[in-house]
């Protein structure tokens, strides 16, 4: 026997090495070295199905901590229908199975786990979270109190904590700071009282629902009470995700919970007073649709803490297009009415805006596509400053393929047969699924915002179905592990291997709290060193169902030691240790914190300041209701919705800038006075109200010295060529007065976008550009744009004779004009959506396309604004344009263009706009099967089912006169970028900073914010009228860059600037005050003109 345990120890020895020489960060150690052997077996039976259990194959959690505190942390893993199982350390990955001899052999349904000394002895203890199908006895939580000798107590009834509402995870907190560890319990409940959980109705938010979460409140002598309702813990919700951090800064712990299907996520806000309020739909714009896991941490080091939520979108076509529904925008509509906040299915990255918003940006970051995942645990796992991410995957069974769902599903529904009959069906059908097994993901964190698909690099290689997940430093080497909790697998230990590339160092805290809270939880601790400040706040239930080692772990760089560590406990008392050496365990003790600061309360002077409600800015936006989807169920966006836009000039004559802000259809447009004291006096246009208002011109028409209106009609409410698409010129007399000259204009019934005025013929008048935007229910054919010649206050459209190309150029969507070649002569420069920023060149007598001359004829994007200024002081006119950004699942290069092919496909007269972009390499229907069958109804044949046509590539789809046929647009960069002039009639490209990317960009300020001599740049944006899939495009929050001269841009930070823009941000314009400072006003749509004060320097 000796000789054969000898034997066992020696090959699993040499497995372990063995797998040490391969080249990734983490190596997953065998079961026959770990001795950890636990596997989360499901299987169904007429018992134990998704029939009789619907959280069936919604797996169970880990909890990692040192029981018998010998300096080794112990692994628990929680087991649904096996044994939950308790692992202690031996030390070398070795760990012993003490679960009997412990006596925590189990037969309830485990779901979450969280260690935490519940009674404060020095002694872990263990909560075991309880659900499943059983009688309501059978399904009460678990609380194992540790007797200091290797064994547990089962206490929960003495305690008060044997919850029986079918819970998925607690988090131990002290949330009315009194000095002890209370507790909030996420519930995900079985015996639904919905017909489906995804039916639309009012929400529950007044604690009726079964579904609605819990707190308890630790009375101070071993025993917990139930204040959910005393403490507004009301809102219902399927709850799969906990998380505990203080969100907004100001000292009092919050709780993040993610839900399921189509009850939203909430975020409790601590008031401070032993109640909370969800304040989610207030923060936060939309979230996933399906929250799962989620985790709390400050990703990018700027001491906010930010919300990552795991969803269900696969990276993948395949899987895509056979597990992910299609979604309806009326539907989106009808939950939105109802108090909802918008949902999209993908990962959603909140980034802390620090001024009580966030911004989502997991697809910027490349975190937003995980499939089935779970867990989500953000730490630094390659020990270089930034905290990573690591994702678990998997299910089960495959339950969202859709061709079981739509067809096979509704098969076994027959009513026919006995009842018997039809459940050993549906099970027998349920069995016979395949499971979707899916790697797991590792991103490495860039440290730019943006995210790093490292899975394989990192370890990952094989298929799995997990759930739970914890970081640890199991074999206190200084980086840190993973346990990993599989279905019907045996679960992973995922050995980090930083420690032999030496490159990185790290620091490890162990916080030893005053009794009441010994592990100090709810401490935060800022950590400097030379090239970095890291933020960290302690709570451990992360990630999903499951609770990490209360030590601390920061990695370090290269950086040998720390500058500063700032550790500041719950109660505010604070200690500094500085010059620390790294690569070692530090104990910190809350008998050393002295009492903190008091936190100054004074508002930091920002660059700017609101002033909508002083000035008197009060004008309202007000959007007309219509569905452009009804329409042209395929296209990406509204074309309704583009206002409002905004003109400005001295309209009366009095030396102050005012402007005009255009209505939307049914809604007249406001002209805006500025009267000496900065403020304004509004009054309305009251003419042609149902055409809607988008670009607009103050200018002099008939050159008599008076400013004159020019109002684009747009949008896309009425059908093509109707005459409320004509274009409109109110003739003003220099009073404020303005009469419309029916006779000025030829017919320009196009629905267009924009208007500029140049004296293009050097005639000595202005002339005019109308811009096209598009063809009502025709996207994405290119309207028509025009030249129109100023002859004495008539315009003649002489577009034929100097630029027939702008007949069919594209959806024009903004316009200048510049001498780009420095002759003397006006030259025209567009942007639009799928076109390139074209120059036309002004020879005289004609408009040349020089945009490949200079440079230019690969920036075809989704192109807003335009504005030109000499950025890099080099005496010419540079550009900078806004786009659509990069936080968006629309992706498009050089190499791999994202495309339109509008042809009528099925011959129905209507035009089709089929979209297509790449994944892997390969190019796809960018639709679900739903929404082209939807447009298409012909495809339901050629795709009779899911899988099907999961399978094709986009060419393969359409025969290939049907692609030949086509109107073809393409877009390859969807970055908002600064156009260089290089001075020789050419540009070069360069993408602006990453948080110009967040948001699509549709006004553009230059102006020089901070007097230094250098033009810097504001920006605002967003697109909320998106299709229901893919959602809103709404990250933007106003940014305002720094220039440097030199054609570089530095962001201000929102708490410098001031200039926050919440919503749909459509224009901007600068306006000149008679006291010389500068008022910046912004049009959103529906919503207020924001104004700011630009103070002075």
């Amino acid at each position: 026997m000796r000789n054969s345990a000898y034997i066992t120890f020696l090959i699993s020895g040499l497995l372990l090495c063995a797998c040490a020489h391969d080249d990734t960060l983490f190596v997953s150690v065998p079961s026959s070295h770990t001795h950890i052997d636990f596997s989360n077996d499901i299987e169904e039976d007429s018992l134990n199905n998704i029939y009789t259990f619907m959280n069936i194959y919604t797996g169970a959690g880990v909890g990692v901590g040192d029981i018998d505190n010998d300096g080794l942390t112990d692994v628990f893993m929680a087991g649904n229908k096996v044994s939950n199982a308790l692992y202690r350390n031996r030390g070398n990955l070795a760990f012993e199975d003490i679960t009997e001899k412990s006596g925590l052999t189990s037969k309830s349904w485990a779901t979450g786990v969280a260690m935490i000394d519940i009674n404060q002895d020095g002694w872990l203890d263990i909560y075991v979270c309880v659900s499943g199908d059983a009688a309501v006895p059978q399904r009460a939580n678990l609380l194992y109190i540790n007797q200091k000798d290797g064994t547990f107590s089962e206490e929960a009834q003495k305690y008060g904590l044997a919850d029986t509402s079918q819970s998925t995870q607690a988090a131990f907190f002290d949330y009315d700071k009194d000095g002890d560890l209370d507790m909030f319990l996420i519930i995900n409940p079985v015996d639904y009282t919905l017909s489906s959980v995804n039916k639309i109705r009012s929400k529950k938010v007044n604690g009726e629902s079964n579904s609605t979460d819990k707190l308890y409140r630790n009375n101070g002598d071993d025993t917990f009470s139930d204040v959910s309702k005393e403490a507004g813990i009301l809102v219902e919700g399927y709850s799969l995700g906990l998380g505990i951090a203080d969100i907004n800064n100001d000292s009092w712990p919050d709780v993040y919970i993610s839900n399921d299907f189509l009850t939203n996520d909430v975020l409790y806000l601590n008031q401070g007073d032993s109640t909370f309020k969800d304040a989610s739909k207030t923060l936060f714009k939309h979230t996933s649709f399906a929250g799962m896991g989620n985790d709390i941490a400050d990703f990018n080091n700027d001491g906010l803490m930010d919300i990552l939520v795991l969803d269900m979108l696969p990276e993948d076509n395949q899987r895509r297009k056979t597990i992910v529904p299609s979604s309806s925008f009326d539907k989106l509509q009808m939950l939105t009415e109802r108090g909802y906040t918008p949902q999209y299915t993908r990962n959603t990255l909140q980034l802390n805006n620090g001024n009580g918003s966030f911004s989502e940006i997991g697809q910027f970051s490349g975190i937003d596509k995980t499939d089935w995942s779970w867990s989500v645990l953000l730490a630094d796992y390659d020990n270089d400053g930034n905290k990573d991410a690591f994702i678990t995957n998997g299910f089960r069974r495959e339950l969202g393929d859709l061709d079981y769902i739509n067809y096979q599903q509704q098969d076994l529904s027959n009513p026919f047969g006995s009842e018997t009959d039809r459940k050993q069906k549906k099970l027998d059908a349920i069995k016979d699924l395949p499971s979707a097994a899916v790697k797991n993901y590792f991103f490495k964190n860039r440290g730019d915002l943006k995210f790093e698909n490292v899975s394989e690099a990192w370890g990952i290689r094989e298929k799995s179905m997990s759930n739970g997940s914890a970081f640890v430093d199991l074999d206190n080497d200084g980086d840190l592990d993973l346990v990993v909790n599989n279905v019907n697998q045996k679960a992973d230990i995922l050995e980090n291997k930083s420690e032999r590339k030496q490159e990185n160092n790290f620091l490890g805290i162990r916080l030893e709290g005053k009794q009441g809270n010994l592990e100090g939880i709810g401490t935060s601790l800022t950590l400097k060193t030379k090239g970095n400040t890291q933020y960290y706040q302690h709570y451990l239930s992360r990630g999903y169902e499951s609770s990490i080692d209360p030590k601390i772990h920061f990695g370090l760089g290269d950086e040998k030691k720390v500058d500063s560590l700032i550790v500041t406990w719950p109660d505010g008392k604070k200690q500094v240790v500085t010059n620390v050496d790294a690569g070692q365990l530090l104990s910190m003790r809350y008998i050393d914190a002295k009492a903190g600061k008091e936190t100054s309360t004074t508002t930091k002077k920002t660059w700017f300041t609101e002033i909508s409600q002083e000035v008197g800015t009060d004008y309202r936006h007000i959007e007309n209701k219509f569905n452009d989807f009804n329409v042209q169920p395929l296209v990406p966006h509204m074309q309704s919705k583009n206002g409002p836009k905004m003109s400005k000039g001295d309209i009366n004559g009095d030396g102050l800038d005012d402007f005009y802000i255009g209505g939307s259809a049914g809604f007249s447009g406001y002209f805006f006075f500025q009267k000496p004291d900065g403020s304004f006096t509004k009054k309305p246009l009251d003419q042609d109200i149902a055409s809607e208002d988008m670009g607009s011109l103050l200018f002099d028409a008939e050159n008599d010295g008076d400013l004159d209106l020019y109002v684009v009609s747009g949008g896309s409410e009425f059908q093509k060529e109707d005459k409320a698409y004509q274009d409109r010129l109110y003739l003003g007399d220099g009073n404020g007065g303005f009469v419309k000259d029916s006779v000025a204009l030829p017919e320009i019934e196009t629905s267009g976008s924009v208007v500029a005025a140049s004296d293009f013929d050097g005639d000595g008048d202005l002339d005019l550009f109308v811009g096209g935007r598009v063809v009502p229910g025709e996207y994405p054919l290119p309207p028509k744009s025009v030249l129109l010649r100023n002859d004495s206050g008539k315009f003649t459209d002489v577009t034929t004779k100097w630029c027939p190309q702008l007949s069919n150029l594209g959806m024009v969507t903004s316009a200048l004009w510049s001498d780009v070649d420095g002759n003397g002569r006006p030259d025209l420069i567009l942007a639009g959506e799928f076109m390139p920023i074209t120059i036309l060149k002004n020879t005289g007598t004609e408009f040349v396309d020089t945009t490949q001359e200079a440079g230019l004829s690969k920036t075809s994007g989704w192109w807003n604004s335009l504005v030109s200024a000499d950025f890099d002081n080099d005496g010419d006119l540079d550009l900078i344009a806004g786009n659509l950004g990069t936080n968006s699942r629309f992706k498009a290069t050089v190499e791999e263009p994202l495309c339109i092919y509008a042809n009528d496909y099925d011959k129905n007269g209507s035009i089709d706009p089929i979209m297509c972009y790449y994944i892997d390499g390969k190019n796809y229907i960018a639709h679900t099967r739903d929404e082209i069958i939807k447009q298409i109804a012909p495809m339901r044949a050629r795709f009779q089912t899911y899988g099907d046509y999961a399978k094709v590539t986009f060419s393969e789809a359409f025969l290939p006169e049907e692609l030949s046929a086509a109107h073809v647009v393409h877009a390859e960069n969807f970055e908002s970028s600064y156009f260089e002039n290089l001075g020789d009639g050419t540009f070069a490209v360069h993408a602006l900073p990453n948080l110009a990317q967040l948001a699509p960009v549709n006004g553009i300020g230059a102006i020089d914010v901070n007097k230094d001599g250098n033009v810097d740049v504001l920006l605002v944006g967003n697109n909320y009228s998106g299709e229901a899939t893919i959602g809103n495009h709404d990250a933007g929050i106003g940014l305002c860059m720094l220039g440097d001269g030199k054609g570089g841009f530095a962001p201000v930070s929102l708490d410098k600037s001031g200039f926050f823009i919440d919503g749909d941000a459509k224009d901007i314009k600068t306006m000149l005050r008679s006291d010389g400072q500068t008022t910046v006003l912004v049009g959103i749509n529906s919503v207020p003109i924001k104004a700011f004060l630009l103070q002075k320097p």
